[in-house]
């Protein structure tokens, strides 16, 4: 059962949308500086934000690093075949389908509820190339075909948490089996000092993929804060001079590591298997105030 509050957006009052879905309670926050920008939060922590007249506009800091990776994947407006494990309200997608016309997608979104609610208050464009999935990240991605995609997002949080069977070498072989040879992987990752997380999940992918590639805050890198990385993933040469320009002329500028200084970044943490892993650790209170 849903239910709504007001907001002021302008002069007028415009509701928000609160209603239970299965994975907590979600909310629908208009966006007063945006005409029909809307904020997606579950259990009050923060998912996607998505600008109906937009879609090109990313807000996040880390949806702006990923939507980087989405442009050069492939020269600027070529259709591409993308994978999105984790559907949110559909940012990255829609993105995808106004950057790069003609591309066809398939999003993978456990919560069927949150997917209703999503398509139901911000419908996706009709004449997007887009298939929604209610299943299991891990399930969906087992039924893409070999070679299909040029881009695997992971981008799946359940109470805040990357599920563990979505953090080992074991799921890496099934996101291989899914990309096309030069195919790239982007996963949005969430650490805190020590962060034994993220250095864990550098040396799975590094294990597994010839190139990488990693994108965050300096104070994450540092292990000062809580934040997101995106770590980029690939058997092909990565466009990191690329992606070193223009993190760093984000508004929240962005440092890329790559290469030996990555490696040595793991200080000696081990590829993650299906038999040891375990979800990211819990952000702290203060990551959503």
């Amino acid at each position: 059962m849903g239910r709504s509050r007001n907001t002021r957006r302008g002069s007028a009052a415009v509701e928000a949308v609160v209603e239970a879905v299965d994975g907590g309670l979600a909310q629908l926050v208009p966006d007063p500086d945006r005409g029909r920008a809307w904020t997606l939060l579950i259990d009050g922590a923060p998912q996607s934000h998505v600008d109906l007249d937009d879609p090109a506009y990313l807000s996040f800091e880390y949806q702006r690093r990923l939507g980087h990776v989405i442009d050069l994947v492939a020269p600027p407006g070529k259709p591409v075949h993308v994978v999105h494990l984790g559907g949110g309200a559909f940012t990255l997608a829609r993105y995808a389908a106004a950057t790069r016309p003609r591309s066809t997608q398939q999003v993978v979104e456990r919560d069927a509820g949150l997917v209703q609610l999503v398509r139901r208050q911000l419908p996706v464009d009709p004449g997007a190339r887009i298939r929604v999935r209610s299943a299991d990240a891990r399930a969906g991605l087992a039924k893409v075909p070999d070679g299909w995609a040029d881009l695997v997002i992971a981008d799946v949080f359940s109470a805040a948490r990357t599920p563990a069977h979505l953090t080992s070498v074991e799921f890496l072989d099934e996101v291989r089996r899914a990309l096309k040879p030069s195919g790239i992987y982007a996963a949005n990752l969430a650490d805190g000092p020590p962060l034994a997380h993220l250095r864990g999940q550098i040396a799975t992918a590094a294990a597994r993929f010839g190139e990488l590639a990693l994108i965050a805050d300096a104070a994450v890198l540092r292990g000062k804060r809580f934040g997101n990385a995106v770590l980029v993933a690939s058997d092909a040469p990565l466009p990191v001079a690329e992606l070193t320009r223009r993190a760093a002329s984000d508004p929240h500028p962005g440092r890329v590591e790559h290469g030996r200084g990555l490696i040595y970044f793991t200080g000696g943490a081990l590829p993650v298997t299906d038999e040891a892993a375990v979800a990211s650790p819990v952000p702290p209170p203060s990551v959503f105030r």
